[in-house]
C-alpha cells in the first residue's frame, strides 16, 4: 500500500454498504454510519453522485476514482463500475464466494487471472451469487488496488499521457481537488517547462476547393468484388448482403434529370450486414469519381460502429483519418475559447475542476467531440450541472477568425477535413442542415446514405419545425445583444463579434445598432417570473402571457393538476391574444429588417473588400453571414406563424399553443408549427437536389406494405419513383426467439407491474432490457424492485433515476450479463447489445402514440387507425430488434398487455413464435431458456400457425 493512500474505501449498492480500511476486511455498515464516516474523513469511492444517491446524501464528496482516472488516462474508454475499472487497469482479480452473509472479506490476489463472466449464470440454485462475479464485500479492496495502480502510473517513465499532467495538477491543487495532495507527492516536476494545451494542438491547413466528382457508373460485379475485399478471405458468404451491395450501387449512376435523383429504399433485416453492403459501393464510387459520400445515422452508437467498419477500407491510421471524417453539429464539440475562459476564472468551484479535467482530455482527444466522442460520458455527470454546456458553442457566438484558437479549432478541423474526405459520417440533422442551408450547389451533399432510415421522418419533423417560445426568443436576444445582468462566460453580442464592421463601415454599423435596439423587445433575464407574476415587459412577453392564459383556460386534458405540459389548438382565439400577436409581429419585423440589411452589407464587403478587410476579418465575416442567414430565416418563420393567428389555417401545417412543464414547474411557453407531412420539405430541400439517395433500415417497412415507408421518407413527392429492395434477416427466429404476451397483469396496477418486472428479471438471471412509455411508471417500478434484485446479485440501472447519461448506462449494461436496464424511447432503438448481456426484453404495454394535437392531425390525414398501427408496428419492430443481434443470440420478448391486438403481430419477424400466456407461464418459459416448443398449457395466439407464421 502506498503510504499516502491511507484512506478508507466505501462501496454502496442497493443491497448493502461496505466499508474498509486499507488491508483490512470490509464490514457492512448502515447509511447513517456511512454518512458519518464520509463527514469525518475523505473516502475512496467510485462514482460519487451514484453513491450519494444510494446513501440519500446529496452533499457527499470524497476521493472519486473516476476523477482520478480521467486525470491519469484522459480520452480512454472505461465502464464506470468496479469490474470495468479492473479491466481498464488490467487488475487481475479472484472470483470467490467468501465474504457473503457478513463473513470475512476476500483479499485481492493480484497474481490470479481475470476470468470472463460466466454465460448467463447470475444465480446459483441456492440463490447465492454464482462463480464468475466479484463479491460486493471485495469491492473496497478493489478500490484501494485501483487507487494504488493509478497513483503508481504517475511515477512511470512510459506513461503516455504525462505531458501536461504536472501543469494541470498545479491548477487542480489551487482548486483544492481532493486527489491533488496525494497525486502531488508522486508526480515529479518535469525538467523542461510543459507546453500549454493550446500550443500543443495541431493546426489545420487551407486546401483548394474540391472539383466536381467525375461521372462514373459502377458495375454491380465491381461492387460485389469490393464487398468481398472488405469482408475478407474466408468470411461467410451472405447472399442478402451481396444483393444489397449490388443494388446499392445504382444510386451512384449519373443523374438523368434535374431534381430526379436515383433513390433506393432498402429494408435489410438484422444480420444482413447492411453497413458493409453500402460501404462497398460508396467507397468504390468515391475513389473512382473523386467525390464525397455522406453517410447519415440517427444514433451516436451507429456513428462509432461506422467509424470502426470504415477502418478496414483504408490502410493505416493517417490514410483513414484523411479519407473518413465524423461530423456533428457545432454544439457537440469543445470550444477552445470557452475552455480558455473557464480555465482563466470563468468557472468556479467544482465547475473549475471539470474545466481542468476537460483540458487534460482535449490534449489527447481525437476530435474534440464532447457528446458521444472519446470524452467519457460519465465525466460530465460527476459534476452534475456544473458547466458542461458552457464549454461548447451552443449559442452560435463563434467569432471564427477573430478567435486566437481558430487554426486549432476542433469544429473547423472537422468541417475542413470533410471537404476532401471520401466518406463523411454525420447525423440526419446535420445532413439536412448542410443540404437545406447550403449557399451554393457545391456545398450540398450529392450522394447520401441514410442509415437508421426509419428515423428520417422524425428528424425531418424536427428540422423543419418552427417554435416561437420564450426560450427561443431569449436566445435570439442574447445572440444580438450579448450578456446581460449577472450572466457569466464569454457571451458576446453582434456588435462585439463584428466590431470592425461596426467601426469601419457606416451602413453596417447602423444595421448592427438598429438590430440591437430592436432586440430589446425580446424577452430578457427574468422573463418567466415576470409572466407568472402578471407583469410582462415588451411585446413578445405580452404575447407569451396571453398564450399562457389561453392554454390554462382551454385545457380539457386533466393534466393541469398532474403537472404535465398543456396545449391547445390555434383556433377560435379571442381578441386580446390576436392583438398581442399583431404587436409581436411588428417587433419581429423591426428586428428582421436590420438583420437583412446587415446580411446584404456583409455580402457586399466580401464581393468588393475595402482596405481594412484583411484575411482574418474576411473569415470572420463569412462565418457571420452563415450564422446570420439562418436567424433571418427563423425570424421570417416566426412572422409567418404570427400572421396565421386570426387568419385562415394553412393545410400544410399544424399550429398550436403550448405550455411546457416538468412536475408542475413551468419552464417555457409559446407557439409551435410543424409540417403536416415533413416528407414535403425533406424531398424539396434534401432529396431532390441530390443525385443519389439510399434510405435503409432493418425496419423501414415495419409491415408488408411499402406505402408507409414511401410516405415517411419523402419518396412519394418525387417525380421519379424510388427503387425498392428487401432482404430478410438470416436469423432463425423460430428457434432463437419467442414473443410472450402476458395476459394477467392489470393495466394501471403499479404493484403488479413492478412484481412482473422483478420476477421476470430474476427468472432470467438479469440481462433484461425493460422499456416504458412513461417516466413516472419507470421510476415507480425501479423504486419497488431495485433493492430486491440487488439482494439476489442482479444490479438494476435506470434512465431518469441513476445520475448517468444514457450512453454510460448502456455501456454498464453491455459489460455485465447480470445487470438489467430500464428506460424509455431512446433505448427502444438506440441499443446494440449482442450476446448474453441482453437476453430478455420486457415492454410494459402497447407503445401507443401520444394523443396530442400534432398526432391527431396526422392521424386524420393518414388514415385513422391504420396510421396508429403503422407507428406502433415500427416501435415494436425496433424494440424486438434489440433482442437478436447475431446468429448465436437467444432471447424472449415479453409484452405485459392483456389486450394486445393481434393485428399488430406482423411487427415481429416471420416465423417468430408468439404465445399468449399467464405471468406464471412466462416465468417458466424465461427460466427454461429459449425453445420453439410451447409449454404445457400455453395458449398459442390464434393468428399464428405452426412456428408462429402469420395466417
Amino acid at each position: 500500500m502506498i503510504a499516502s493512500l491511507n484512506f478508507p474505501a466505501l462501496h454502496a449498492s442497493h443491497s448493502a454498504i461496505w466499508f474498509a480500511h486499507p488491508g483490512e476486511p470490509a464490514v457492512r455498515i448502515s447509511k447513517g454510519e456511512a454518512i458519518a464516516r464520509a463527514a469525518e474523513t475523505p473516502l475512496i469511492m467510485l462514482n460519487a453522485p451514484l453513491v450519494a444517491q444510494r446513501l440519500g446524501y446529496p452533499e457527499l464528496s470524497g476521493l472519486d476514482l473516476l476523477e482520478l482516472f480521467a486525470f491519469v488516462h484522459p480520452a480512454q474508454f472505461m465502464v464506470p463500475t468496479p469490474m470495468g475499472l479492473a479491466k481498464a487497469l488490467q487488475l487481475p482479480l479472484p472470483f470467490r464466494r467468501e465474504g457473503w452473509g457478513g463473513g470475512p472479506s476476500p483479499t485481492l490476489d493480484l497474481q490470479s487471472p481475470l476470468p470472463s463472466p460466466l454465460r448467463g449464470s447470475s444465480l446459483s440454485p441456492e440463490g447465492e451469487r454464482a462463480e464468475g462475479q466479484l463479491p460486493e464485500s471485495a469491492i473496497p479492496a478493489l478500490l484501494h488496488a485501483a487507487a494504488e495502480a493509478l497513483i503508481a502510473t504517475l511515477e512511470r517513465s512510459d506513461w503516455p499521457q504525462r505531458e501536461g499532467a504536472w501543469t494541470g495538477l498545479q491548477a487542480l491543487s489551487r482548486l483544492r481537488w481532493p486527489w491533488a495532495g496525494v497525486a502531488s507527492r508522486h508526480l515529479k516536476q518535469p525538467e523542461k517547462a510543459e507546453r500549454w494545451l493550446f500550443s500543443r494542438l495541431p493546426e489545420w491547413e487551407e486546401q483548394p476547393p474540391r472539383p466536381q466528382p467525375r461521372q462514373v457508373t459502377l458495375a454491380e460485379n465491381d461492387a460485389e468484388a469490393q464487398l468481398e475485399a472488405l469482408t475478407g478471405e474466408g468470411a461467410e458468404r451472405r447472399e442478402g448482403q451481396r444483393q444489397f451491395a449490388r443494388t446499392a450501387s445504382h444510386i451512384f449512376a449519373p443523374r438523368e434529370k434535374r431534381a430526379e435523383p436515383h433513390m433506393l429504399l432498402a429494408e435489410a433485416g438484422t444480420g444482413i450486414g447492411k453497413t458493409l453492403g453500402y460501404l462497398a459501393p460508396a467507397s468504390l464510387w468515391s475513389h473512382a469519381a473523386g467525390g464525397t459520400v455522406w453517410i447519415s445515422t440517427y444514433t451516436k452508437a451507429l456513428q462509432r460502429q461506422l467509424s470502426r467498419e470504415t477502418e478496414r477500407i483504408y490502410a493505416g491510421e493517417a490514410e483513414f483519418r484523411k479519407r473518413v471524417v465524423i461530423r456533428k453539429g457545432r454544439e457537440n464539440y469543445l470550444c477552445l475559447l470557452n475552455l480558455e475562459d473557464a480555465l482563466q476564472g470563468g468557472f468556479q468551484n467544482r465547475a473549475a475542476v471539470l474545466a481542468q479535467l476537460v483540458a487534460r482530455w482535449a490534449a489527447y482527444s481525437r476530435d474534440g467531440d464532447m457528446i458521444g466522442g472519446d470524452l467519457p460520458g460519465w465525466l460530465t455527470t460527476l459534476f452534475r450541472r456544473a458547466g458542461v454546456t458552457a464549454l461548447t458553442d451552443r449559442r452560435g457566438e463563434c467569432v471564427y477568425a477573430g478567435c486566437p484558437h481558430y487554426r486549432k479549432c476542433f469544429i473547423e478541423h472537422a468541417a475542413r477535413s470533410s471537404q476532401n474526405a471520401d466518406l463523411v459520417i454525420a447525423n440526419h440533422a446535420l445532413v439536412m442542415v448542410n443540404a437545406a442551408r447550403a449557399r451554393e450547389q457545391q456545398g450540398r451533399p450529392t450522394r447520401i446514405i441514410f442509415d437508421e432510415g426509419h428515423h428520417l421522418h422524425d428528424a425531418a419533423d424536427s428540422m423543419f419545425a418552427v417554435a416561437l417560445t420564450g426560450q427561443e426568443t431569449v436566445e435570439m436576444r442574447r445572440w444580438v445583444m450579448g450578456p446581460e445582468g449577472k450572466s457569466r462566460g464569454r457571451r458576446r453580442g453582434l456588435a462585439a463579434r463584428l466590431s470592425d464592421v461596426a467601426s469601419y463601415d457606416e451602413l453596417g454599423g447602423r444595421a448592427i445598432e438598429a438590430a440591437r435596439i430592436a432586440a430589446e423587445a425580446l424577452p430578457g433575464e427574468g422573463w418567466l417570473a415576470r409572466i407568472r407574476e402578471g407583469t410582462p415587459s415588451g411585446e413578445i412577453e405580452q404575447l407569451l402571457a396571453a398564450i399562457r392564459g389561453t392554454v390554462y383556460a382551454r385545457d380539457e386534458s386533466g393534466a393541469e393538476d398532474a403537472g404535465y405540459g398543456l396545449e391547445t389548438e390555434l383556433a377560435e382565439l379571442d381578441g386580446p391574444l390576436i392583438a398581442a400577436a399583431m404587436e409581436a409581429a411588428r417587433a419581429i419585423h423591426a428586428l428582421h429588417q436590420p438583420l437583412v440589411a446587415l446580411g446584404r452589407r456583409l455580402e457586399i464587403l466580401i464581393e468588393d473588400p475595402p482596405d481594412w478587410l484583411d484575411g482574418p476579418a474576411r473569415a470572420r465575416i463569412e462565418g457571420a453571414i452563415a450564422s446570420l442567414g439562418w436567424r433571418i430565416d427563423l425570424l421570417a418563420a416566426w412572422a409567418s406563424l404570427l400572421g396565421r393567428i386570426g387568419g385562415p389555417a394553412d393545410p400544410d401545417f399544424v399550429d398550436w399553443l403550448a405550455l411546457d412543464r416538468v412536475e408542475g414547474r413551468e419552464y417555457d411557453m409559446g407557439l409551435h408549427r410543424r409540417w403536416l407531412d415533413p416528407g414535403k420539405p425533406l424531398a424539396e430541400a434534401v432529396i431532390k437536389p441530390a443525385h443519389g439517395v439510399l434510405v435503409t433500415s432493418a425496419t423501414l417497412k415495419a409491415g408488408e406494405d411499402w406505402t408507409p415507408a414511401m410516405m415517411r421518407t419523402g419518396a412519394v413527392h418525387l417525380e421519379k419513383p424510388p427503387e425498392l429492395f428487401e432482404a430478410r434477416s438470416p436469423f432463425d427466429y423460430a428457434n432463437q426467439a419467442e414473443v410472450l404476451i402476458v395476459t394477467d397483469v392489470k393495466r394501471g396496477d403499479i404493484a403488479g407491474l413492478a412484481g412482473a418486472y422483478g420476477r421476470l428479471i430474476e427468472a432470467a438471471g438479469g440481462g433484461a432490457l425493460g422499456l416504458f412509455t412513461a417516466i413516472k411508471r419507470l421510476r415507480a417500478v425501479h423504486g419497488r424492485i431495485a433493492d430486491r434484485l440487488a439482494q439476489s446479485g442482479l444490479p438494476l440501472y435506470a434512465q431518469h433515476v441513476d445520475p448517468m447519461e444514457t450512453g454510460t448506462l448502456v455501456d454498464i449494461f453491455r459489460d455485465d450479463p447480470r445487470a438489467s436496464l430500464l428506460g424509455t424511447d431512446s433505448l427502444r432503438d438506440g441499443v446494440d447489445v449482442p450476446g448474453d448481456s441482453l437476453r430478455l426484453v420486457i415492454m410494459e404495454g402497447v407503445p401507443w402514440p401520444k394523443p396530442d394535437i400534432l398526432h391527431r392531425a396526422r392521424k386524420l390525414a393518414g388514415g385513422g387507425t391504420q396510421y396508429d398501427d403503422m407507428i406502433i408496428r415500427a416501435r415494436l419492430a425496433q424494440a424486438f430488434g434489440r433482442l437478436i443481434r447475431r446468429a448465436d443470440d437467444r432471447g424472449r420478448f415479453v409484452m405485459l398487455s392483456s389486450a394486445f391486438p393481434s393485428r399488430l403481430l406482423s411487427a415481429f419477424p416471420p416465423g417468430t413464435p408468439v404465445r399468449r400466456v399467464t405471468l406464471s407461464e412466462a416465468l417458466q418459459a424465461v427460466q427454461s431458456g429459449v425453445s420453439a416448443q410451447p409449454l404445457q398449457g400455453a395458449r398459442i395466439d390464434p393468428v399464428t400457425g405452426p412456428g408462429g407464421e402469420m395466417r
